[in-house]
């Protein structure tokens, strides 16, 4: 009995934690500031569950990305194309915005803020 118990709690804690993760699906404009300047990438995002793929299009013409969604956190990278390098994003969503910092790998960091179009 104490086992069921124990179980059903602890299925009820995880559909309600999943309840809490944010999905970040759709058009998002971004803004970037570097000490180079600023940018204004958009990404078009998919999520299934953690699983985070989709799309970035600016400077660097169109690439697809990848990466995770856990929670209020969020995490990707895609390939510039042109050889720019490979970029990297990490940041946190609160409801239809999210912030963050971004690293071009061996060239630029920077941070970002976005909005969900």
């Amino acid at each position: 009995m104490l086992n069921r118990v124990l179980r059903v709690t602890l299925a009820a804690s995880l559909l309600s934690c999943a309840a809490f993760a944010a999905d970040i699906s759709g058009a998002w404009q971004f803004t970037l500031e570097t000490a180079k300047g600023k940018g204004s990438p958009s990404f078009e995002f998919k999520q299934d569950g953690e699983k985070l793929t989709g799309t970035y299009s600016g400077k660097f013409g169109k690439a697809s990305l990848s990466g995770t969604v856990k929670g209020d956190q969020v995490e990707f990278t895609f390939d510039a194309p042109n050889s720019a390098g490979k970029f990297h994003y990490t940041g946190t969503i609160a409801g239809a915005n999210m912030k963050g910092d971004y690293e071009l790998e061996g060239s630029e960091k920077g941070t970002f803020t976005a909005a969900k179009k």
